[in-house]
Parts: C-alpha cells; sequence; structure tokens
C-alpha cells in the first residue's frame, strides 16, 4: 500500500470532503465515497465525515491498495465510425459498450476501443474518461462523439455545456400518448432507493425533453426525441413519470411479457443524430446513425401487430 499527501486546492476550500476528494482524484463521487468508507481517503481531522468542509491549510491523506494487473479490455469490434478527422471522432456505438472505464465494468468501452485501434486521443479530462464530453448508457446505442485534439475537447465541452449542441434520439414507450407534440420538464436526481435508478425530484438537476410523436401503434407510441439537457437516464425517467416508460426498460416499469414478445433485453432508446458546429473550421455539421437489428425487429413486430389488430377490428365491424 502506498500512501500520498495532497494539499487541498485554493478553488475546492470549503467544499465537503466527499466532493472534493472525487474531483481532486477525478473520479466519481460514489467511488470516492467508497474510498473514504474503506479508509484509503483520508485527513488528519478530528471526527471527520464525508459532509465535513475542507479548509485551506487541510491535506487529504491516501493510502490506496496497489492495484493487481488487470485483464485486457474486450474489443468493441462491432463499433462503427460514422465520422472522423484531425479534431474529432463521432463512432455509432452499439448496445454493451460503455462510454468509459468505470468501477466493476468489465465490458468493452468506447474509449477503450478507440485507443486500442490506434486513434489518438485528446489527454485532456479525467484519465478513465479523457476526451469525452457526452456520453451514452451501457444500454444505449448510437451516436457518440469523443475528441481527439484539445482544441476539440475544450469547444466541444463548452458546446455540449451550453446545450447547443442537437440531440435527437428516437425511443418506444408504451401505451398511446396523448399528445403528438410536448415537453417534459422535471428535475432529475438519484433514487434514494437505488444506486442505479434515478427519479424525478424537486432536489434534482434541470431537466428539459421535448418530444414529437412518430407513429402510434396502440399500446406502445414511437417517437422523436430532442434533448435540451443531459442528465443521466434523461429519458427513460422522464418518460417513466408521466406513465409511459421505454418498452425494454424493467428499471423503470416496462412491461417484462411486452418485452419478451419483441425480442427486447433493453430499452428501445437510439441516439439517432449529432448536430453541431465543428470545433476548428465552425461549420455546422449532422452526423447519423440508423436503427441496429434488435430494434429494428421490434419495431416491424410493433407494426405487424397493430396492422393485425386493425384488421380484425374491421372485420368485427368496430
Amino acid at each position: 500500500m502506498s500512501e500520498k499527501l495532497i494539499p487541498v486546492p485554493d478553488g475546492l476550500v470549503g467544499s465537503r470532503f466527499d466532493v472534493a476528494a472525487a474531483k481532486m482524484l477525478g473520479i466519481s463521487r460514489a467511488q470516492a465515497d467508497q474510498l473514504i468508507t474503506d479508509g484509503q481517503i483520508s485527513m488528519d481531522k478530528p471526527r471527520l465525515t464525508k459532509s465535513t468542509r475542507l479548509m485551506a491549510e487541510d491535506i487529504l491523506i491516501l493510502s490506496l491498495k496497489e492495484e493487481q494487473e488487470k485483464p485486457e479490455e474486450p474489443l468493441a469490434s462491432e463499433m462503427d465510425i460514422l465520422y472522423e478527422d484531425e479534431d474529432v471522432i463521432v463512432v455509432d456505438k452499439p448496445v454493451g459498450v460503455a462510454a468509459h472505464a468505470s468501477a466493476g465494468w468489465t465490458g468493452p468501452t468506447v474509449l477503450g476501443s478507440l485507443l486500442r485501434r490506434g486513434v489518438p486521443i485528446t489527454h485532456l479530462g479525467a484519465a478513465e474518461r479523457r476526451g469525452i464530453v457526452s456520453r451514452l448508457d451501457v444500454g444505449t446505442s448510437g451516436v457518440m462523439l469523443v475528441c481527439k485534439s484539445d482544441v476539440a475537447y475544450i469547444e466541444m465541452r463548452r458546446q455540449f455545456a451550453t446545450h447547443e449542441v442537437t440531440k435527437i434520439y428516437e425511443a418506444v414507450c408504451q401505451g398511446n400518448l396523448k399528445q403528438d407534440h410536448a415537453t417534459i420538464e422535471a428535475p432529475i436526481a438519484r433514487d434514494k432507493t437505488s444506486t442505479f435508478r434515478f427519479s424525478v425530484s424537486p432536489v434534482g438537476k434541470e431537466a428539459i425533453t421535448h418530444y414529437d410523436v412518430l407513429e402510434r401503434f396502440g399500446n406502445a407510441t414511437h417517437v422523436k426525441v430532442n434533448l435540451e439537457t443531459g442528465r443521466t437516464h434523461q429519458i427513460r425517467v422522464h418518460f417513466s413519470s408521466i406513465g409511459h416508460p421505454l418498452v425494454g426498460d424493467p428499471l423503470y416499469g416496462a412491461n417484462p411479457q411486452m418485452s419478451e414478445h419483441l425480442g427486447l433485453e433493453r430499452q428501445w432508446l437510439q441516439a439517432m443524430s449529432l448536430t453541431f458546429r465543428h470545433p476548428r473550421t465552425r461549420v455546422w455539421m449532422t452526423v447519423r446513425s440508423h436503427y441496429p437489428l434488435d430494434l429494428e425487429k421490434a419495431l416491424e413486430t410493433l407494426k405487424k401487430d397493430h396492422e393485425a389488430k386493425l384488421a380484425r377490428d374491421y372485420a368485427m365491424g368496430k
């Protein structure tokens, strides 16, 4: 076990112990909490807790266990490149691929697979998520941008933070939405009952989701979604909060029988396109994806079921 002392930087004086530790080490707050609980991050202060506010003279004590040699990360060999130049690379992220490495994840990642392919990535950002300015969940597929140059990282981070980037998704939710066009505006926070869930909460961060109905199937609705903000699980949480969870999403209330009938093992959600101003040329550009096979098959099944029901109703004079 190695021990390291890190003085608290001026910018984090007054911050909570766990928040400051996460920012100083470039890790998530959950990871910092666990390291503090395990005694691997501490300070020489009486009555120290995770919520203790840091002072200018404080020093973090890192007593991190020596890492065992990790097995080589699996390669996401089926991840297509949709666009690439000297500044950015835009991939079509498959389901089952994480954006970057994290505690407990042993599968392939976008960043790891790009590096193994020899793609140069900026070193800006936390080590485990360098070059990444916007992520997709493991269970969500589609368009994802990674920055290759420092110029791109700085500019694209700004564009995402100021909501200048247009992120278009398509989703299929359960039930028949009442409105053809609507906005769901409800703050989102981590759910108190589960580490992995998020929920609408008055103490959460602002979250705004716009949607337009593309097609109705009676028991499900196909929608185009435009995210104004980019909270974790935002689309899944928002549609669940209005009583229309995404098809194939049991974490947020989807019907398991319906998921099985459609052959879905994850939520019907695809990041379809990304529109942004190129960080160097300043020219607006749009990069588009397409439906992966599992989502396409589920959509076709919904259409056939709906057409069959309409035919039966017509035959019965309904």
